[in-house]
């Protein structure tokens, strides 16, 4: 039985995850798992992913992985990254396909004609690189991370929810975007903790020894 399961759905690098969790607990078991039953077991679950929602939403399906993600998002501690928050809401406008609809809310994509900086520049889509991260509430997963921190994200869609209580973190392309939710036993980031250097790895120290508590449907 594992620690910590990081969930493989075929969709992304998730040994990258695997070892970041590994160099910030060591002593821990970590294991990257397409089995429902090793999710299951596992004291802690990471629920990341790249690519087309689509895509990762059919493949959860075909591994037969929903119902344990769904368990652990109700009942351990859960950590969402990338496409791993986006489909903890109800739909994406990336095919709009319906998402697991744990949490009010749809992922939208960044629209081209609002891609201008300050500065009259324009942005490209994909977001890709390092931003500040805004806390909006203290949560124990920032604990020890600088307000304005700088994390790597790598992304085209984001998640828009008029349910601001669940929002923990805030950064800016163009306009503001959630890119940190949590509740309960949830934390779900837009970005990527693996690839942030000091800040990511403390944030996943962090969910390493986060004490949980709550659950149920996340509403």
């Amino acid at each position: 039985m594992a620690d910590i399961a990081v969930i493989d759905y075929g969709m992304g690098n998730l040994r990258s995850v695997a070892k970041a969790i590994e160099h910030v607990a060591p002593g821990r078991t970590v294991c990257v798992t397409d089995d429902p039953l090793e999710v299951e077991r596992a004291g802690r679950v990471v629920f990341p992913g790249q690519g087309a929602m689509p895509d990762c939403m059919r493949e959860l399906d075909a591994r037969g992985l929903r119902s344990a993600v769904m368990a652990a998002a109700a009942n351990k501690p859960f950590l969402g990254i990338c496409i791993g928050l986006q489909m903890l809401f109800e739909r994406s406008e990336e095919g709009d396909v319906p998402g697991l609809g744990l949490f009010h809310g749809r992922v939208r994509r960044f629209s081209a004609a609002s891609m201008v900086d300050a500065a009259g520049a324009r942005l490209k889509v994909p977001h890709m690189g390092w931003n500040r991260v805004r806390q909006l509430r203290a949560h124990p997963l920032w604990d020890g991370i600088e307000d304005g921190a700088r994390f790597y994200f790598v992304h085209s869609y984001y998640v828009d929810t008029a349910d601001q209580a669940l929002v923990t973190g805030e950064s800016d392309y163009a306009h503001p975007f959630t890119c940190a939710i949590a509740r309960d036993n949830v934390f779900a980031v837009q970005f990527h903790p693996e690839k942030s250097a000091a800040a990511g790895l403390r944030l996943l120290a962090n969910f390493v020894g986060w004490q949980a508590v709550g659950g149920g449907d996340g509403r």
